[in-house]
């Protein structure tokens, strides 16, 4: 069972960067995981950001941070890291880490059995 944790939110202008990272709370592995990055807002349904195989070789975003984002992984030190450039208000959000079966790279959160409880990111004007 894997538990990950999440770290690197916090308050940044609209076009500055950010660095999000994921590392699982317990000694347990990542490399056996796809692992998705998600966000939420108050009110809404959390939503699909990106996912990252297994093996670290193939990637999926949604269309709303494509060319801003990029999902990327190091297994031998067990992390997960979401780098987000260009920022905008509508960044802001609580974002989640999540890890999911091998194999098809999934945008439904229902395809993720291992969540985070997320970190605070804050665009501001």
């Amino acid at each position: 069972q894997v538990q990950p944790v999440e770290s690197g939110g916090g308050l940044v202008q609209a076009g500055g960067s950010l660095t999000l990272s994921c590392a699982p709370s317990i000694r347990t592995f990542i490399s056996e995981y796809n692992m998705g990055w998600f966000r939420q807002v108050p009110g809404k349904e959390r939503e699909f950001v990106a996912v990252v195989d297994w093996i670290g070789s193939s990637t999926n975003y949604s269309d709303s941070v494509k060319g801003r984002f990029t999902i990327s992984r190091n297994n031998p030190s067990n992390m997960v890291y979401l780098q987000m450039n260009m920022l905008k208000l509508e960044d802001t959000g609580v974002y989640y880490c999540a890890a999911g079966p091998p194999g098809v790279l999934h945008s439904a959160t229902s395809a993720y059995a291992y969540w985070g409880r997320g970190t605070q990111v804050t665009v501001s004007p």
